[in-house]
């Protein structure tokens, strides 16, 4: 297929490359008219010139622009009975992928949580409850069922479904392996607190009585054995406020990452105090890299947080790869609209990148902890999720953590919702080349 253009812009081509190249489709741009005219190959205009006979889709500004514009209005309509968005007042779905997956909105609007997040609450996604909808992919399916209808075929032929686990890896373990000081200050804690009942389960898995509430690495491995995409982000920074595991030099804590690395792909979980200091993400992909003897090139940011662009020209100049914090902790849903990777886009620089975001649906404290949903409640949102990612395609990509599935504390039962998830994605998962 042969598109006529005013002119190719980094924008543009990005965009496109998503709609069509990403989706297996063959397409070429061309701004010269006598190309596009003499050319026997299916058509269509994305420009106001005026064709005879040739299907024309007048483009907004925004894929011709090279600067973030702040006063952008964006609001809700359709276009060939999708819904879709309007920029500045005109309906352009190619237009309306750009701002999604390059998360245009996520530069302009600079209201922010206490962890400095952009929220679901935020996102026009949420807002126009589109959030549990693959948008883009309603998107990209109109468009080619609009201009390329023969291409339907080919375009479904490509919507396969990968199941990807992950897990991230806070705190190894809530007793074990946690000498010296910590052992002592979290004693002293539980007896200023009165808290009989933790004072008690510390020392029976100290003693060996009992096994360590957070010690659930056997599921992982079952899991990881059972679904080959299965991915762990281990954290592995310094103590801080938000940063709490067991130190990386303790032998016993390397010889388990390494085990888990057998079955499972190893990443990054960049601590909290890593977003404002260079050195403390060099050092701790340096030790993730020593404990693995390989480069480390993937990673999910700790409590989700993403500046844009900061943090991922950070990322990639560590020589980082992929990402998976591309989701949301106060909402399950796609913050990319898809499911499929999205390579980032750097609107600062007005650049495309090839780092590639794989997005997550969903995270086990988006349920319990931000929404406080029953089991039963969630296991509705998740069969939802998995039915739009079953009819667009893309990785089914979710969060647990191993002091999540293990039934302790507040997350007694909620294996069953992690169980719940993974009987769904049995035997509708293939091969998805995107995912390596």
């Amino acid at each position: 297929m042969i598109v006529f253009v005013d002119q190719v812009t980094e924008r543009l081509q990005y965009t496109f490359d998503f709609v069509f190249k990403q989706h297996g489709l063959r397409y070429e741009l061309t701004n010269d008219l006598s190309v596009f005219t003499t050319s026997t190959e299916d058509k269509f205009s994305y420009s106001d010139y005026p064709f005879e006979g040739i299907q024309v889709l007048s483009p907004s500004s925004l894929l011709f622009d090279e600067v973030i514009n702040p006063h952008l209005a964006i609001t809700k309509s359709e276009w060939q009975t999708t819904k879709c968005l309007a920029i500045d007042g005109k309906t352009d779905p190619f237009a309306s992928v750009f701002y999604v997956i390059s998360r245009y909105e996520e530069y302009t609007n600079p209201k922010r949580d206490k962890h400095e997040r952009f929220q679901a609450s935020e996102s026009l996604l949420f807002q126009f409850g589109w959030l549990q909808q693959q948008i883009v992919e309603h998107w990209v399916k109109a468009i080619v069922t609009h201009f390329f209808p023969e291409k339907l075929a080919d375009l479904a032929s490509g919507r396969m479904i990968t199941a990807m686990p992950s897990f991230d890896i806070d705190n190894t373990f809530a007793f074990k392996w946690k000498d010296g000081w910590r052992k002592w200050f979290s004693m002293a804690k539980d007896a200023f607190n009165r808290n009989k009942e933790r004072s008690t389960l510390r020392r029976m898995v100290l003693s060996g009585q009992q096994q360590d509430p957070y010690d659930t690495f056997d599921l992982i491995q079952k899991c990881a054995e059972r679904f080959d995409q299965t991915r762990v982000f281990w954290l592995l920074g310094d103590i801080g406020e938000f940063d709490r595991n067991i130190t990386w030099r303790d032998p016993r804590h390397q010889r388990l990452i390494r085990t888990i690395e057998t079955v499972a792909r190893i990443g990054l979980h960049p601590s909290y105090a890593s977003n404002v200091s260079d050195k403390r993400l060099q050092e701790e992909k340096q030790r993730l890299s020593q404990i693995l003897v390989k480069d480390v090139v993937e990673s999910r940011q700790h409590f989700l947080k993403v500046k844009l662009p900061q943090t991922y020209r950070r990322l990639i100049s560590e020589g980082f790869k992929k990402d998976y914090t591309m989701g949301f902790a106060d909402q399950p849903g796609f913050r990319l609209g898809t499911a499929h990777p999205v390579y980032f886009f750097d609107l600062e620089s007005n650049q495309a990148t090839d780092y590639k975001l794989i997005p997550f649906v969903y995270m086990d404290g988006t349920f319990n902890e931000y929404l406080g949903y029953s089991i039963e409640e969630s296991k509705a949102v998740v069969k939802k999720l998995v039915d739009e990612v079953t009819a667009y395609g893309g990785i089914f990509c979710f969060i647990w953590h191993n002091e999540t599935i293990g039934n302790s504390g507040k997350w007694q039962g909620w294996s069953e919702l992690f169980d719940f998830t993974l009987d769904l994605l049995n035997g509708n998962d293939s091969a998805l080349p995107t995912a390596d």
